[in-house]
């Protein structure tokens, strides 16, 4: 508690920069914890805190509507006493004098806690004809929009990158009756996140569907004069379009955390707790380049699960409740009607056990690495998935043949 010059209590104040799930998710978490003081909930976007995963699936295609997609009802925010600004750009922190400066209404404000979950920023390609009309990106709303608003039955689009992303709007595109194809620098999509074997299950997925996928090929440019005409191919082909999507990854928003002097290296530098280098600034979500307990190294994930429960876990730690955030990570891709989940964390393995066949597209495998399950995706297979995620939260070793054993339950496996 802080006490003002004369005795009485004094409210403390909690600063959250970005109104996204992490930021949204800490200030409720808050709120639950009997948090009594000032709240204060900044965004860039004029719009009202909205879930970013229905962007390239159901908003995409138009099946659900932008009051469906808020992450919390209009009233929320004040029946639990949290400020909302939105449409504010914050230009500065000091974390000596512990104040945020910004670009307009507020200028300034003072804080006593400071949590940092801004997110991420689309990468650019830095090629020719990038800046045309009708080459977009997707990470807003206004994003969305715009490619909902050219995405008309029997146009071509032309997609660049297939991530998770990139796969899910391409399905979303597919599935609203646009020709659709997609190029790709790597031999399969999602390669160095599953590795060959399943990214050629998600290419057969997407062939099947009418998607021109065109693999192992870069982008030189994009032809038009005003507006886009045609993306051009690494080998010099022109691919004719009506407009273009890029989805080439994204990078953590750390600039402001970067010119305060706050240590980034791949995003921001958090500990278990969700503390930063600067006495008391916190930082959650996409941002974050946090310290796991189970992967015992500081990783960087992009995933709504994450952004969720980190909030949550600064939210607990902002409060002085010391509590290691060791959640394991999570996430999940719809394309056409097969859904793909993945659980962990790896960048390397040296084996893949699979439980069911490729060629079903309905199995779960497990990425070993030392013969311990650090990872599992799945298609159709959210069951086993689930219980995949206790191996990998203990960190045990694992015999691969009782892994592969469908008629064995993991659960058994796991204790």
């Amino acid at each position: 508690m802080r006490w003002s010059v004369d005795g009485a209590p004094a409210i403390e104040r909690f600063l959250i920069l970005g109104a996204g799930l992490a930021g949204v998710s800490a200030a409720e978490a808050l709120r639950k914890e009997g948090f009594d003081g000032s709240i204060t909930l900044l965004g860039e976007e004029p719009d009202r805190p909205y879930d970013r995963p229905p962007l390239s699936k159901k908003y995409l295609r138009g099946e659900s509507p932008l009051d469906k997609i808020a992450l919390k009802p209009a009233d929320f925010y004040d029946s639990n006493d949290i400020e909302l600004a939105l449409g504010v750009r914050a230009t500065r922190i000091e974390t000596e004098g512990s104040r945020v400066h910004f670009d307009g209404e507020p200028n300034l404000l003072e804080y006593d806690k400071l949590l940092i979950a801004t997110g991420s920023r689309n990468r650019r390609l830095k090629v020719p004809g990038a800046d045309l009309e009708g080459v977009l990106g997707l990470r807003t709303l206004a994003d969305a929009y715009r490619i909902r608003s050219e995405a008309q039955a029997g146009r071509h689009a032309v997609l660049i990158g297939m991530g998770f992303i990139g796969s899910e709007v391409a399905a979303s595109l597919r599935q609203t009756g646009l020709e659709v194809t997609v190029i790709e620098a790597l031999r399969v999509p999602l390669e160095n996140a599953l590795g060959t074997e399943v990214g050629k299950v998600i290419e057969g997925i997407h062939r099947d569907h009418g998607v021109d996928v065109r693999l192992g090929e870069k982008v030189a440019g994009f032809a038009g004069t005003a507006r886009v005409e045609g993306v051009i191919t690494g080998g010099g082909e022109t691919i004719a379009c009506d407009f273009a999507v890029t989805g080439v990854g994204v990078r953590p928003a750390t600039g402001l955390a970067e010119e305060s002097g706050i240590k980034v290296d791949d995003g921001i530098v958090v500990d278990e707790q969700c503390r930063t280098s600067a006495p008391g600034v916190y930082a959650a979500g996409d941002v974050t380049r946090h310290f796991h307990p189970i992967a015992g190294r500081h990783i960087r994930v992009e995933h709504w699960q994450n952004a969720m429960k980190q909030g949550q876990a600064a939210a607990v730690s902002m409060l002085g409740k010391a509590d290691e955030y060791r959640e394991v990570h999570w996430f999940w891709s719809d394309q056409y009607e097969f859904n793909i989940q993945y659980a962990g964390f790896h960048s390397e393995w040296d084996r893949l056990v699979l439980r069911g066949l490729l060629e079903d597209r309905k199995f779960v495998g497990f990425y070993l690495k030392d013969s311990r399950v650090v990872a599992s995706v799945a298609i159709n297979n959210g069951r086993d998935l689930r219980r995949a995620k206790e191996l990998i939260r203990t960190g045990a070793v694992a015999d691969p043949a009782l892994l592969a054993d469908p008629d064995v339950d993991l659960r058994k496996v796991a204790g």
